[in-house]
C-alpha cells in the first residue's frame, strides 16, 4: 500500500498539496482539449466514462484483474493524478490514492463520500475482527455505495455538473449523457425491487461485506469476512454462519472474482451446498473486461433470484 517515496517527492516538488475537497478549483480546459479524469477504481471510472463520452479521457487507476483495496500506485499512475483536470476517489477506501492526491493533485478533487450518503456499518460486520487489515480502515461507514443504483445516479449528476464547469462549451452533452445513465440506473433499481420481492429466502451469505447496500431491496447480508477481503473470520463467525445456513435453508454461498474462494468454498463444502459468483464490482476481472457496471449488476440480480428462490 505504499507509493515509492522518491516518485512522490519528485512530483511533489512541482506541485502543491491538494486537500480532499470538491472546492478545489483547477481551471477549465482549453478550447478543443479533452477533459482528463483520474478515477480511483472501476465504478467511479464507469460513471466518468458514461457522462464524459468522447469529450473526456478517463484513467482507471485500478487495472482490470487487480483488487482495489490492495492498489499500489506506479510512478505513471501517480503522474496521472497530478495531471488530471479532475480526480475521483473515495477517501479511506484506497490509502495509496489518498496519499498521492494529498501530495500531487493539481486539478479538482471529488471525494465521492462527500457526494453520496454512506451508510453506517451494520452490526454483523462489527462482529468480525478488526477491519483495518493492511491499512484498510473504513471507519464507521460502508464504502461500497455503488451496490445501490440510486446512489450511483447521485454521483452521475454530480460528475456531469463538474465536467460542465470544467468544459462549459459541452455542458449540454454532459447533461444529456448523465440523463441517459440516470434513466438506466432507475431501470436497474426497479429490476432489483421487482426481482427480489416474494422470494423464498431473503438472507444471503457472501465472501466479504461488500453488499450491505442491497439491504434496501429487502436482503439480509451475512459475510464470511469483513469489509476488507483480507479479513479472516473467527471460529465463532463460521459457527454462526453454519447455524444460519441450516436454519434458513440457504442453498448458496457467494464468492467473488477478484478474491480467493478458499473460505466460501470450504464453508459450502462443509454444509453440502453450492457456491456461485456475486460480483462486488469493485473492479473488472479478466473474465469481465467486455462487460460494464450495468450488465454485472443484472448478472448479480439473476444469481440472487436463483439462490433465494425468487418467482
Amino acid at each position: 500500500m505504499r507509493i515509492a517515496l522518491v516518485s512522490l517527492l519528485l512530483l511533489a516538488s512541482t506541485s502543491g498539496c491538494a486537500a480532499f475537497s470538491d472546492e478545489d478549483t483547477g481551471g477549465g480546459v482549453a478550447a478543443g482539449e479533452d477533459v482528463t479524469v483520474a478515477a480511483a477504481f472501476y465504478p467511479l471510472a464507469f460513471v466518468a466514462e458514461r457522462v464524459g463520452g468522447d469529450r473526456v479521457q478517463v484513467t482507471n487507476l485500478t487495472q482490470a484483474g487487480n483488487e482495489p483495496h490492495d492498489l499500489s500506485l506506479s510512478v505513471k499512475e501517480t503522474a496521472e493524478i497530478e495531471d488530471a483536470d479532475l480526480v475521483l476517489l473515495e477517501h479511506g477506501f484506497q490509502p495509496s490514492v489518498d496519499d498521492a492526491v494529498d501530495q500531487v493533485a493539481a486539478g479538482r478533487v471529488i471525494d465521492v463520500a462527500d457526494v453520496v450518503e454512506l451508510e453506517p456499518v451494520e452490526e454483523h460486520a462489527e462482529d468480525h475482527e478488526a477491519e483495518d487489515h493492511e491499512g484498510h480502515d473504513h471507519g464507521d461507514v460502508d464504502p461500497h455505495f455503488w451496490q445501490d443504483p440510486d446512489r450511483m445516479a447521485t454521483l452521475t449528476e454530480r460528475v456531469a455538473d463538474e465536467l460542465a464547469d470544467l468544459d462549459p462549451d459541452h455542458a449540454d452533452t454532459y447533461a444529456a449523457n448523465a440523463a441517459d445513465l440516470v434513466a438506466e440506473l432507475g431501470e436497474l433499481s426497479t429490476a432489483y425491487d421487482e426481482g427480489l420481492s416474494g422470494c423464498e429466502r431473503d438472507t444471503i451469505v457472501v465472501s466479504h461485506d461488500a453488499f450491505g447496500y442491497l439491504g434496501r431491496f429487502g436482503l439480509h447480508i451475512e459475510s464470511v469476512a469483513g469489509l476488507s477481503p483480507e479479513a479472516e473470520p473467527t471460529p465463532a463467525d463460521l459457527a454462526r454462519l453454519q447455524d444460519l445456513i441450516e436454519e434458513d435453508g440457504i442453498t448458496t454461498v457467494f464468492s467473488e472474482r477478484l478474491v480467493s474462494p478458499r473460505l466460501t468454498q470450504t464453508l459450502a463444502d462443509d454444509m453440502g451446498i453450492t457456491t456461485a459468483v456475486l460480483d462486488p464490482i469493485e473492479g473488472l476481472s479478466d473474465e469481465t473486461t467486455d462487460e460494464d457496471y450495468l450488465s454485472l449488476m443484472r448478472e448479480n440480480l439473476s444469481a440472487l433470484e436463483l439462490a433465494n428462490g425468487c418467482p
